[in-house]
């Protein structure tokens, strides 16, 4: 008698996460095509869990794979006086991938069946990703933001990305200013989004076998803002504090 309460009780409980899992999947808005659509306008990511000072805008330390001995020049780069180096964005120069994601700015999704394209509201700088699951290019130079296809696994998005120019990481040396974290030219990232009501869950995978023993990745969450569609994604114009003419630029010319 007790065994067959056991049983009934299991699985009215596998029931019953049947059905809540069926209704939220039902609640998520959908394109034509079936897939969940997640164009809008979010706010920037948040660490899921944060630890340490600054934690929504970086890799956790905790979250991090070890580094491999010899690697740390890699990723630790002290500030060498250049603001090309130390402070890019200021010298308008791209603020890359992953970086650039996880600026404290709005970020809007436009969809439609063949692509997806994410706009940070920092610099603008539009990642037009096709989500047919083709294979990388071939040929072509490495960028700040690399090369990204997606694919659909069930309702989940997934983009993968390489062929990275050698570029900043994240934002630590903004928690260390003697420090700066770079990731290598062999950077590989594997990002999955998925739609939950009005949130947006996002996590992203780095492989950089120049740097970590091992891949890692970090959850973040990016909530929906719909009062935000009338006002849009504001201009962004790097204009102000660019003084170097000619793009020969010293460290006294931004003193």
């Amino acid at each position: 008698m007790k065994t067959s309460w056991l049983r009934s009780s299991v699985l009215c409980a596998a029931i019953m996460l049947a059905a809540i899992a069926t209704l939220r999947a039902e609640d998520v808005p959908r394109m034509q095509d079936g897939k969940p659509d997640f164009s809008g306008i979010y706010t920037q990511p948040s660490t899921v869990n944060a630890t340490g000072p600054r934690g929504n805008l970086i890799f956790n330390a905790d979250k991090m794979a070890p580094v491999k001995p010899g690697a740390e020049s890699l990723l630790y780069e002290p500030r060498n006086g250049d603001p090309r180096h130390d402070e890019p964005r200021a010298m308008c120069l791209p603020a890359g991938f992953p970086d650039g994601m996880l600026y404290i700015l709005p970020i809007q999704i436009v969809q439609n069946p063949k692509y997806i394209v994410i706009i940070p509201e920092l610099q603008r700088a539009a990642r037009i990703i096709p989500t047919d699951g083709r294979p990388h290019r071939t040929g072509i130079e490495p960028t700040y933001y690399g090369d990204s296809v997606g694919r659909w696994e069930g309702d989940t998005l997934v983009i993968d990305s390489v062929n990275f120019k050698r570029w900043i990481l994240d934002d630590y040396h903004y928690t260390d200013p003697t420090k700066t974290r770079w990731h290598s030219d062999a950077l590989h990232t594997i990002e999955r989004l998925k739609r939950d009501g009005d949130k947006l869950l996002y996590q992203i995978t780095i492989d950089d076998p120049k740097i970590f023993t091992r891949p890692f990745s970090q959850d973040f969450v990016l909530t929906l803002r719909t009062d935000w569609d009338q006002l849009g994604l504001l201009e962004y114009v790097c204009e102000e504090n660019n003084r170097c003419a000619g793009g020969h630029c010293r460290a006294s010319d931004v003193q």
